[in-house]
């Protein structure tokens, strides 16, 4: 279950040729990069199930939820079954006497004809949302990349970056936390939105040595989101690049 992380593509042609030799279900966790592409084939039709986020923050976004895609029938049809209480599709459901057949285990995931109008109106124009956080990157880069201390993460070609999250890394945990506080203190919300699972409380039960991860590790250490979003203007931009070199001149 490979993620295409902040908008930007994983590897996932050579990940599908892989789950393919050995038989291995592929799902996609696309819910940060709708519309993103490699070449001219989107995320979301290399694996057997895609699944696609629409929380507050997402390129679409109908406050929260999100949507699953397949284009096997089985798959489909057992989706169908666990979003709706393990119970078969019954035609007008709350306007029929017929009784209903629950067939397994399932629950309540259906999304409201309300929260869908809003995503499907923003579907509407996607590509104009997309090219909006394509130029506010673009500007961010130009700003940035003067600054030897900042890595941007770019997009390989034949690549479709659609910066769900734009996201920097830093020398050292140490000066990432720092930048943090400092952008905070003016106003400027950056975020860190994923640290190592293996880390947390729960799931150090499954006794994952620290260290093993070493790439996970490090990496989470020093990346850093800023800000971004599709009216992000320029001025903002300036705002937030220039509190970030202001801090690195500091130290």
């Amino acid at each position: 279950m490979p993620t295409h992380y902040a908008g930007l593509p994983c590897k996932i042609d050579e990940i599908r040729r892989i789950s393919k030799k050995n038989k291995i279900t592929l799902i996609e966790d696309a819910a940060e990069s709708i519309g993103s592409k490699i070449n001219k084939q989107k995320v979301g039709t290399f694996g057997e199930v895609a699944i696609f986020s629409f929380a507050g923050n997402k390129i679409l976004t109908s406050g929260e939820g999100g949507a699953v895609v397949t284009d096997s029938k089985e798959k489909f049809e057992k989706l169908k079954l666990i979003r709706s209480h393990g119970r078969k599709t019954i035609k007008n459901y709350f306007s029929n006497i017929q009784t209903p057949q629950y067939v397994e285990l399932g629950y309540n995931w259906r999304m409201s004809s309300i929260t869908a109008a809003l995503c499907l109106s923003q579907l509407n124009k996607i590509e104009k949302l997309i090219n909006l956080r394509r130029q506010n990157a673009k500007y961010y880069q130009k700003k940035l990349a003067k600054i030897e201390r900042i890595k941007i993460h770019t997009e390989p070609k034949g690549y479709k970056h659609v910066y769900q999250l734009f996201s920097i890394q830093l020398p050292s945990k140490r000066i990432r936390d720092g930048m943090s506080r400092f952008l905070a203190k003016k106003g400027i919300m950056s975020k860190v939105f994923f640290e190592p699972i293996h880390l947390t409380k729960h799931f150090s039960n499954y006794k994952i040595k620290q260290k093993k991860l070493k790439v996970t590790e490090t990496v989470s250490e020093r990346i850093l989101s800023l800000p971004m979003y599709p009216e992000l203007t320029k001025e903002e931009i300036n705002e937030i690049t220039g509190s970030i070199s202001e801090f690195l001149e500091k130290l």
